[in-house]
Formats: C-alpha cells, sequence, structure tokens
C-alpha cells in the first residue's frame, strides 16, 4: 500500500485511551463551576444589583448602564478566579460554526502604567468585523461594521482562559445576522401566543416556556486516517471509497460496549460541560461503525442551543487530544447511516404544566388536546417552510435514505391517540350540542392519560414523532445549528396559536359557549390536518405514493426546497410575528443558497483533483504492470495458450481503461459546467445550475473511482479504505 496510507494506518494501531480524571468524585463540586450563574452572581454582585438584575431578566427588559458596570465588575472578579486573560463575545453567524474575537482585560492608565479593565459598556455590546460573515446581501463587503449584544439570559461562562459572553450579532442597521437574533423573537411570540390561549384555561398561567432537548450523532475517525483522506478533511466527507464487506449489517455496534479510546473521549467531553453546566446524561453506540450519541437533559430552548454550539466546538478541540477527528457531516461515508440530531421539543407554562402531556382532568386534557391539535395544524401549514429549516447539502444525503425521516412531513401520534381524536370527530356534530353530549365527551377526554400510559411509542420513521410528552423533529442535520428549526417551529407553533385563538374568540363572541366553540374547532383542526398523521413505515415508497395522494409534498431539490422560505405562507408566520422583516427573509435565502453552492462547488473541485491526481496516475501505473505481465507471458507461451492464460487481464486492462478515460472525460465536463454555473449573477440560478449540473458528475465520477478501488492491487491504492476508517479504534 502506498506509504502515506500505511503510515497512517501504523499510527492507529498503538493508540492507548488517556488516563481521564474528573476534578472530584461528587459531580456538584464542579458542576457550573466555569458559568457566572446566578448562584454566582449573587456571591460577586451587591444584594441589590443582584435583585435588579434578576427583575430585569423576569421581565425582559433592558439593563441600566450602572447595573452593567456592577456586573462586569462581579464577572471580572469571578473570572480572574479561573486565571481568565481575555473576554469575547461569543456569537453564532450563519456559517456553521461558532464566531469570537479575544481581547484581554488591559487598559493603560498612563504611559507605562496597565491596568486590568472591564466596564459595563463592554459586557453589553461591542462592533466586531463584520465584513466576512454572510449575510444575503444586508451589507456590503466593504461595510465591517456589526454589532454583538449581550443576550443576558444566557450566562456568560469559561474556556481555557477566555471569558465568553454569548451575544446576539446585527448589522449597523439593526438586521439580524444570526441565528439567535430570530431564535429569541420567536422564543417570545409562542410565550405570547401561547400564555394568550392558556388564560382562557387557566387565569394563573403568564408565561411559557420553550423547552429543547437535542441529540448529537457523530462519526470519529483517527486523525491519522483522517488526515491522509483530503476529502474528508476538506469536505467532511468522503467523496469515493467502495463499501466494506463488513459494516453495519449485524447491527453489533449498536448499543455496544464503547471502545476504552471512545470511552475516554466521551469521558472528558462530560467532564468538560458540566464544568459548563451542559447537563450531558447519555452516552451510546449508533448504528453505524464509528458512530456515537450525546445527549443532554432538557432545558430552555435558548440555552439548549447555546449548550449543543458549545458542545460541538468542545467535542472538535477534545477528539484532537485523543487523536480523533470528529465528523458531524450527515452523510460521511456512503451506504451506512449518516448523522441527525433530533431535537425534542416541548412548552411549559410557569405553573409547571407541560401543555403537550396529558391532565389529571378533563380541563387539563382540553388545554393538552388544544395545543397538541394546534401543532397538527401547525405542521400541516408549514411543511415546506419546516423543510426548508433542514435541508442542506449535507442533510440531503441522508434524508429518505432507509435510514432518517424522508422529505416528507408528517407526524406520528400513536394509534391511542389517534383514536382520541378520530371519536372528537365522530361525536361532535354540525348543530348544537347537548349538555349530555359535552359530559359523554368530556368523560371520554379525561381517561387520556390511562390510555396513553407506555403506548406512545417512538417511530423511528416519522419526522415529527409524539413521544409521550413532546415532539420529536427527527429531520434536522447533524452539523446545523438547532436554532434553524426551532425558529421556524415556534414562530409557526406561535402564528397557529394566535389563529385558534382568534377563531374561538370570535366563535364566543357570536353566543357559542366556550367548550362548545372549542370542540367545534377542534374537530375542524382535526379534519383539516388529518393527512399530516401517518402511522406507518416512512420509509417505504407505498408511503411516497400515499403521501402524493394526500396532497402532501415530497422535495429533495435543495434550491427548491430552500426558496420556500420567501414563499407567502413563510411571510406570513415570520412577518407578522415579527420575527424576520421581508428583506431579512431574502438575505437568509440567499445566505443559504450560496452556502449550498459554495459546498457543491468545493466538493467538485476536491474530487476533480483526487480523480486525476490520485486515482488516475495510481490507476494507469497498475494498468502498465498489468501490461509489462502480458508481454512477459507472451514471450513464453504459444498464441492459443497465452490468449487462454491472458484474457482475465486483458479484460482488466480493457476495464481500467474504460474507468479512467471516463473520469478524465467527466472530470472535464464538470469543470466546464462549473464554469458555466460560475457566470451567473444570480444566486438561485447559479444554486439551481450547480443542483441540476454540476452535482450528479459527483456520484458519476465517483462510481468509476470505487469500480477501480476493487480492481487496482490494493498494496498501491493511496487513500485509506472503508474497512480502515470505519474500524480503526
Amino acid at each position: 500500500m502506498s506509504k502515506l496510507r500505511f503510515f497512517a494506518l501504523q499510527e492507529t494501531v498503538n493508540r492507548q485511551p488517556l488516563s481521564i480524571t474528573p476534578p472530584s468524585n461528587k459531580l456538584s463540586d464542579y458542576y457550573a463551576s466555569h458559568v457566572f450563574d446566578q448562584k454566582k452572581m449573587q456571591e460577586y454582585l451587591p444584594r441589590e444589583a443582584f435583585n435588579e438584575f434578576t427583575k430585569a431578566l423576569d421581565k425582559g427588559t433592558p439593563i441600566t448602564r450602572e447595573l452593567a458596570n456592577l456586573i462586569a465588575n462581579g464577572m471580572k472578579s469571578w473570572a480572574k478566579t479561573l486565571h481568565v486573560t481575555h473576554y469575547t463575545h461569543w456569537f453564532q453567524p450563519l456559517t456553521d460554526g461558532t464566531a469570537e474575537k479575544h481581547d484581554g482585560f488591559i487598559e493603560l492608565k498612563e504611559e507605562f502604567d496597565a491596568i486590568e479593565h472591564f466596564s459595563g459598556k463592554l459586557l453589553i455590546q461591542q462592533e466586531p468585523d463584520a465584513s466576512s460573515f454572510p449575510s444575503g446581501g444586508i451589507r456590503n463587503t466593504f461595510e465591517a461594521r456589526g454589532y454583538t449584544a449581550w443576550d443576558t439570559s444566557s450566562p456568560a461562562f469559561v474556556v481555557d482562559t477566555t471569558l465568553c459572553i454569548p451575544t446576539i450579532f446585527i448589522s449597523y442597521t439593526g438586521e439580524a445576522l444570526d441565528y439567535k437574533t430570530p431564535l429569541l423573537k420567536a422564543l417570545s411570540a409562542v410565550d405570547k401566543a401561547s400564555t394568550k390561549l392558556c388564560k382562557l384555561f387557566d387565569r394563573n398561567i403568564t408565561k411559557v416556556l420553550t423547552n429543547l432537548g437535542w441529540e448529537q450523532e457523530f462519526f470519529l475517525v483517527d486523525i491519522a486516517l483522517y488526515n491522509a483522506r483530503p476529502d474528508l478533511y476538506l469536505t467532511g466527507r468522503t467523496l469515493m471509497g467502495h463499501s466494506s464487506a463488513k459494516d453495519q449489517q449485524l447491527d453489533d455496534h449498536y448499543f455496544g460496549s464503547i471502545p476504552p479510546r471512545v470511552n475516554a473521549f466521551l469521558k472528558e467531553i462530560e467532564i468538560e460541560c458540566h464544568k459548563l453546566g451542559i447537563p450531558i446524561k447519555t452516552r451510546h453506540n449508533e448504528v453505524a461503525p464509528n458512530q456515537f450519541e450525546l445527549a443532554p437533559i432538557f432545558e430552555n430552548a435558548n440555552l439548549a442551543n447555546d449548550h449543543n454550539q458549545q458542545v460541538m466546538d468542545l467535542m472538535k478541540r477534545v477528539a484532537q487530544k485523543h487523536r480523533f477527528a470528529v465528523l458531524f457531516h450527515e452523510k460521511p461515508y456512503k451506504g451506512i447511516n449518516g448523522s441527525g440530531k433530533h431535537n425534542n421539543w416541548s412548552l411549559c407554562t410557569d405553573t409547571g404544566i407541560n401543555l403537550f402531556a396529558p391532565g389529571k382532568n378533563p380541563k387539563g386534557n382540553l388545554l393538552f388536546l388544544t395545543f397538541l391539535v394546534n401543532a397538527l395544524m401547525m405542521v400541516y401549514k408549514n411543511q415546506d417552510l419546516l423543510r426548508a429549516s433542514i435541508v442542506s447539502a449535507g442533510n440531503s444525503h441522508r434524508l429518505g435514505a432507509n435510514e432518517a425521516p424522508p422529505a416528507i412531513l408528517s407526524i406520528f401520534l400513536g394509534d391511542e391517540l389517534s383514536l382520541t381524536l378520530d371519536s372528537i370527530v365522530e361525536q361532535v356534530g354540525d348543530k348544537r350540542m347537548t349538555p349530555e353530549e359535552k359530559t359523554t365527551l368530556k368523560l371520554g377526554i379525561g381517561r387520556i392519560p390511562e390510555i396513553l400510559l407506555d403506548t406512545t411509542d417512538r417511530n423511528r420513521t416519522s419526522p415529527f414523532a409524539f413521544t409521550g410528552n413532546r415532539f420529536e423533529f427527527r429531520a434536522a442535520g447533524s452539523s446545523s445549528n438547532s436554532a434553524a428549526s426551532m425558529i421556524v417551529i415556534n414562530a409557526a407553533m406561535a402564528s397557529q396559536l394566535n389563529q385558534f385563538r382568534e377563531e374561538l374568540e370570535g366563535l364566543i363572541d357570536k353566543g357559542m359557549g366556550r367548550d362548545e366553540a372549542l370542540f367545534k374547532l377542534l374537530k375542524k383542526y382535526i379534519l383539516e390536518s388529518k393527512s399530516i398523521r401517518f402511522e406507518g413505515d416512512g420509509y417505504s415508497k407505498a408511503w411516497e405514493e400515499e403521501a402524493k395522494r394526500r396532497g402532501l409534498s415530497n422535495i429533495s431539490h435543495v434550491p427548491e426546497a430552500l426558496t420556500y422560505y420567501v414563499k407567502d405562507q413563510a411571510k406570513k408566520v415570520f412577518i407578522s410575528e415579527n420575527i424576520f422583516s421581508q428583506h431579512e427573509l431574502y438575505s437568509r435565502l440567499e445566505v443559504e443558497l450560496e452556502k449550498f453552492t459554495k459546498k457543491i462547488q468545493i466538493e467538485s473541485r476536491v474530487l476533480g483533483d483526487l480523480a486525476i491526481n490520485h486515482i488516475v496516475p495510481i490507476a494507469v501505473s497498475y494498468q502498465n504492470r498489468l501490461l509489462k505481465n502480458l508481454m512477459g507471458l507472451k514471450t513464453i507461451f504459444e498464441e492459443e495458450e497465452y490468449h487462454i492464460l491472458s484474457e482475465d487481464r486483458v479484460e482488466l486492462v480493457r476495464e481500467i481503461s474504460y474507468r479512467v478515460t471516463s473520469i478524465k472525460k467527466l472530470v472535464k465536463e464538470m469543470i466546464e459546467a462549473r464554469k458555466v454555473a460560475n457566470k451567473m449573477e444570480c444566486y438561485t440560478e447559479k444554486a439551481y445550475a450547480y443542483e441540476n449540473t454540476v452535482r450528479p458528475f459527483l456520484e458519476n465520477i465517483r462510481d468509476h473511482i470505487d469500480h477501480l478501488e476493487m480492481e487496482v492491487d490494493d498494496e498501491i491504492w493511496p487513500l485509506p479504505k472503508y474497512r480502515e476508517l470505519l474500524f480503526a479504534r
């Protein structure tokens, strides 16, 4: 085998797991030790300042400059106990990661007289260079100004020797350039809409909180093998590679014992997460070889999203220490399961009620059913917008690949809950309901807690499954920012709840009793949204045909799916709920289409380079060895015997020639297609061109290379193969 591949494999052989020891045997001794949470604020701030801050936080009101100075001073004093030397405004631009600019706690009081200083002004707002972050036309490249502003609802934390302050990121004109700004707006919108509706049931409810529990899937690969695969480290996935004879067929990796070296990595991740107050609870092997999953306890959605971004960054840094590379690409290896990020979503009141959990009486269950049915309508009406929130160049390889939910949006409720909804439709007539009918219906609804007990099994093929007290949105990709889907879900739910409440109040104003109006409206919504409910196998071809008959959309074309960000329904949701302006919506579309285009462009360039400079020369070299062998045979054997003995090698030479010629021809055509696409000024046309005329070449070229991998001598094949990438520990 090639020297690079040989040494990469040799390096993996003697890897030993690192010895990882937590700071204390007692988790509570170090949990959140690196977070400036309210407990530490209480310790480092004057009592009056702490009380003023908590009141402002609870009411969502701005804090004064004087209070900001007191908080900054306390924050710096606490940070110095952890040997912090710098601070940064930590934000989430429209890229695949987070951003930070470190500044030291240093100012010059007089010449040669340096002091450590951190003011409220520096805490609250900064002006980082925004020139190279995606903006979708909101600002020009030469306009560098952008502002970060402290998100007081997410506590500051320390990484290494830097104090990180979670912030929003906006343009000079106040438009959002990040994920956090619209997420906060969406969470506020669903809070207001939910609270107004809840008050029709319970006047004591004054706030509704959104919870998020993410499940992060990922692959690990030895760093030496990773560095020996240019396609992996440049694009995040293998652009070529024949399947391994053994991969995930036996399901022996799934929930198996975690390899010692991986376990040491996960153990250190957990320790570092717990220091940062991230409640990581679960770790396990996933389906594919060298695939794993981490999951925390549910938290407030904004904080949970921050924590997920922190974890992804932490994993990349800790992986290097353990000589791993962590892969968040949704499909790093062809032919085996890819990685998703399951977002478990729920709404809870400040009185302790989970709005997606059945109540203890008919009144509580009416509230539960109201929110459940509105969730059905939300998905039904916004299926295209939900899809737009999760499609990407990477996730398009995974969705619908018999391992993840398809591009069709549907909801799984479970048989018992579906029967409950159907019974409401059957019992609620068109005419005014009698008291007896209402009593009978209420009594039936009151039994929901009993029938739901252990009967809401997860449907692993459903993109939006009800799992007892929450919905699990399984379609999001592993590399995605959870905020993308959470913005859409919460904004769409807010819009839907507002419409429901207005219709309900309209019926009541016309003289209909509240309960009867509620039953009538629930029946209407259950019937309208029935096509979105599906209990069967979401992976099957039969479901695709059934979904088409139901009128559900199935858009696998990435640019087309993304354009639904600016369709009428999206504008109705986002603009009416003040999440985005129309300008911001179009800018988001431009960012996503350009991101897609650039990723396909990079993959195309990398594959072309590898094909021409790595694969073709090796194939030709092996072909020359075969030709030399054939010439040798011809000098020894008579012509008749030679033809018999050399037939297989002649056929192999012919096969290699065909593959090499095809690769060179396809690479040339791909480059020309790219040149044509690159000349297009319209970002939408360019994205469509890359999807329709450039992207197909990737699979066609790969097919020829993968055949060559099985034909060329393993001794000289230049790149680590799937059997090595997937099973090296």
